[in-house]
């Protein structure tokens, strides 16, 4: 909590935890209207399934030129401008008049949320080295915050406005209003330049002790993924609640409990290592889908927030253990850890989407429940004996 602390006395480092909350508030917004979308263009699971996939396509296909963006016009002006236009880009998917129109909107969505993401992390890493301090955990909390507080207000605010426009609009602008008060903080923050000696490919070698830890992170971060997207409709189609304004309280609690789990996360860990807390939150999230797979609303919400708690901290500790892997530079391993659970984050929702229209929604958590028990697995007999 010693970094909770600091962000919120310190408006250097508030202003960019704040750009964190930003970009997961219009997520939060958006996955509200996700069934609202899917039943205005006629859309069956695998079609929003693939719609998914492209936003995550657009943050993939433009990760290579973010360091080119960020070099030429500076790291905090990347991310002030990354964070507005991310915010007017996600206007497009809620007018879409076509599939093929909401697929590339989606993708646009994708490249500016690529470019804010990377670039305001590294403000973060640039913020700890050059004052000396370690936020970034919490600043992650703020992400997820940022979702909760999307999700509630735009429950709220469904009730009040029909149409998804003038809802997406009112949040782009307050939260690019928000950010113009705060931006000159980190606006002028470049990245220091380092002489890596470092060269050439990595031998799958050493490569090998990472396997596992890579396997966890995409089982997890496709979790997460799927959560985000598809708990929404899963509460509409199979849990049928009674109005389109609970349709967000699953992942608002999901966002909520996951919120919790980071800011306490680092003194957990501190006292019983990151290796039973992955194991924990694993067994944990199991035991979570088994409560969103009880018919009822009540245990449905208890679930989602059963999964937030336990899958919050788990990512951070991957890392941390992958750091601490003999014979290769940390970041090399955090690198690889990292980039396989990207790609679980890229397919998590688009395989829910294709289980779903081949079998049912209900499968398709039946699904999520078996490959995070199976993870839980691995992570008892193997995390010791890394």
């Amino acid at each position: 909590m010693k970094s909770l602390h600091l962000i919120l006395s310190n408006k250097r480092y508030f202003s960019i935890v704040w750009v964190f909350s930003s970009l997961n508030i219009m997520i939060g917004t958006w996955v509200l209207y996700i069934p609202q979308v899917k039943e205005k263009l006629q859309l069956d699971d695998s079609q929003i399934g693939f719609a998914l996939f492209c936003l995550a396509l657009g943050l993939l296909f433009f990760i290579p030129v973010v360091p080119i963006v960020t070099k030429k016009i500076g790291l905090g002006r990347s991310t002030f401008f990354g964070i507005c236009i991310f915010c007017i880009a996600f206007i497009g998917p809620l007018i879409a008049p076509t599939y093929e129109t909401l697929c590339a909107s989606l993708f646009l969505v994708g490249v500016f949320s690529g470019l804010t993401d990377i670039a305001m992390n590294t403000v973060v890493s640039e913020m700890e080295k050059t004052d000396g301090v370690n936020f970034m955990s919490a600043a992650h909390g703020f992400f997820s915050l940022g979702g909760a507080i999307g999700a509630l207000v735009g429950s709220l605010l469904m009730g009040v406005l029909n149409s998804p426009f003038y809802h997406v609009l009112i949040m782009a602008i307050l939260v690019i209003l928000t950010n113009m008060l705060l931006f000159r903080k980190y606006f002028k923050i470049r990245e220091v330049e380092e002489d890596f000696k470092e060269k050439g490919k990595l031998p799958i070698k050493l490569l090998k002790p990472l396997f596992i830890l890579g396997f966890l992170a995409m089982v997890i971060m496709g979790n997460e993924g799927a959560i985000e997207h598809w708990s929404s409709i899963y509460l509409t189609e199979v849990v049928k609640v009674s109005s389109e304004n609970l349709a967000g309280l699953g992942f608002t609690i999901f966002s909520i409990m996951m919120t919790i789990g980071r800011f306490f996360g680092d003194g957990i860990s501190a006292k019983i290592g990151s290796a039973k807390v992955v194991i924990f939150g694993c067994a944990l999230a199991t035991v979570g889908y088994v409560f969103v797979l009880l018919n009822g609303l009540f245990f449905s919400l208890i679930g989602f927030g059963i999964i937030g708690l336990g899958l919050s901290v788990i990512i951070p500790e991957l890392l941390r253990i992958a750091g601490t892997t003999k014979n290769i530079a940390a970041s090399k391993s955090i690198s690889f850890v990292s980039g396989v659970g990207f790609v679980g984050f890229l397919l998590g929702p688009v395989i829910l989407g294709y289980i779903s229209d081949s079998f049912s929604l209900k499968m398709s958590y039946v699904f999520l429940l078996s490959i995070t028990l199976i993870a839980t697995c691995i992570a008892v007999f193997k995390l010791k004996t890394k």
